[in-house]
């Protein structure tokens, strides 16, 4: 049976392998050059070589070898600088805050919970009683003129409104009726029963035109409009001061109500 490693080249070339490796290592060495000898003419010994040559080039200046293209540097130092300015602005701002914080824990008496590194590098000096005193008292008096302001404020509105209010005009709502007024027979006198209708009088109430309707069997009933305000005069008032004059009047009825 045959042995399939005989197959195999490298056992038959494995003397030139050997020399081309020897050969390397002269070039790596500075001995020799990539052209020289005939073994330094394998061509791959020539790729390894340039390959290794090209990956030193690049790692001892990744930028030169990437050729990067001088317009993308220019953006990329820009983007770098506004960055640096943009965080130089809020690293100011954040540092603003924390002394304003420090500031108002130390009046109110509260220790502050993060300081700044410039109030880091000098601790503050404990103030006296005298001091947080003073501080007490100071706070109190603004409080109270905070609220002596809302205070007069707020009057000040509640005038403005009322004010305004009582300059617009108020809507006076009315009411248009219409009355039927039935006497007891047809002896009664409808103009004298008219008269007495007309004699009711009080705030928010105006009478109309009238007439005379026919019932039947020479009878005759009274329809009279009036126009009264909702809020001084109603339909009670009415029906009980005409129905007084039992002598002529019988009843009263409501024919018709509506809103002006």
């Amino acid at each position: 049976m045959a042995n399939p490693l005989m197959n195999e080249s490298v056992w038959f070339h494995q003397q030139k392998f050997e020399q081309a490796e020897a050969h390397y290592q002269q070039i790596l060495a500075g001995t020799a050059t990539p052209g020289q000898g005939k073994q330094g003419g394998s061509s791959l010994v020539n790729e390894i070589a340039q390959a290794r040559q090209e990956i030193s080039k690049l790692l001892k200046n990744p930028i030169a070898g990437g050729s990067v293209p001088p317009g993308k540097m220019d953006s990329l130092e820009r983007e770098n600088r506004e960055l640096r300015k943009v965080t130089d602005e809020l690293r100011a701002m954040v540092l603003k805050l924390e002394n304003r914080v420090s500031a108002l824990e130390r009046g109110s008496g509260v220790p502050a919970a993060s300081a700044s590194a410039p109030a880091a590098a000098t601790p503050s000096k404990p103030a006296d009683d005298d001091d947080d005193e003073d501080d007490d008292d100071m706070f109190g008096s603004d409080d109270e003129e905070e609220a002596a302001e809302l205070e007069r404020l707020k009057a000040e509105r509640v005038a403005a409104y009322k004010a305004k209010k009582a300059s617009k005009p108020t809507l006076i709502a009315k009411s248009n009726i219409i009355l039927e007024v039935k006497p007891w027979d047809d002896e009664t006198d409808m103009k004298e029963l008219e008269q007495k209708v007309r004699e009711v009088s009080t705030d928010g109430l105006k009478w109309g035109s009238s007439k005379l309707v026919p019932v039947g069997y020479g009878i005759n009933k009274l329809q009279i409009m009036c126009v009264v305000v909702d809020d001084k005069v109603g339909t009670d008032f009415l029906e009980e001061s005409i129905t007084a004059h039992e002598d002529f009047v019988q009843s009263v009825d409501v024919v018709a109500f509506n809103k002006i």
